[in-house]
C-alpha cells in the first residue's frame, strides 16, 4: 500500500519536473532590468560584481561598478541578483507606533499607580520616548534583500 503510494505520488510530479527550467533559468528574464539599477553577478568561480546595470545581450552583461564598465561573458556568470527596495520607513513608522503604542499603557499605569510623580504626564513621556526608540529600532531593520534574476543551469 506505502510503495502504491509513492508511485502515485511520483507519477503526479512528473510533469512538474519534465519542465526543466525554472522562471530564473532564462537569460531574456535580463531584458527586464532597467539601466542604472543595482545588480550583483556572481561568476562561475565564485568572484561577485556589484554595480550599476549598464546593458545586456546575447553575449554578455556590461556593468558599472567600482574599477569602471566591466563586459561579463554570458558562459561565466552564474548568478545575476537585483537589490529589492528598502522599507526602512515604513519600518521606523511602525516601530515608533508600537513601541509609542507601549510606553504610553506603561506610562499611564505608572501615573494610575503614582509610581512615577510626573503629575499626571507619565503616558506621554514615557510615550515619546519609547516612539522614538521604536522608530530607530524599525529603522535599523534590513530590508530590501537580493532577488534572483537569472540562474545559470
Amino acid at each position: 500500500m506505502r510503495r502504491g503510494r509513492l508511485v502515485f505520488v511520483f507519477v503526479l510530479l512528473m510533469p512538474a519536473l519534465a519542465l526543466g527550467e525554472s522562471p530564473q533559468d532564462s537569460w531574456d528574464n535580463l531584458s527586464q532590468l532597467t539601466g542604472g539599477q543595482k545588480v550583483r553577478i556572481v561568476l562561475n568561480g565564485g568572484k561577485a560584481y556589484t554595480g550599476e546595470f549598464r546593458s545586456v545581450n546575447e553575449t554578455g552583461i556590461v556593468v558599472r561598478g567600482e574599477a569602471g564598465e566591466q563586459v561579463l561573458e554570458r558562459q561565466n556568470v552564474r548568478r545575476v541578483s537585483t537589490k529589492g527596495i528598502s522599507h526602512r520607513g515604513r519600518n521606523a513608522l511602525i516601530g515608533a507606533a508600537v513601541a509609542g503604542g507601549i510606553g504610553a499603557v506603561g506610562g499611564g499605569a505608572c501615573d494610575y499607580r503614582e509610581v512615577i510623580p510626573c503629575g499626571g504626564t507619565g503616558a506621554a513621556m514615557i510615550g515619546a520616548i519609547s516612539a522614538a526608540w521604536g522608530a530607530v529600532v524599525g529603522a535599523l531593520i534590513p530590508t530590501g534583500r537580493w532577488h534572483d534574476v537569472y540562474r545559470a543551469q
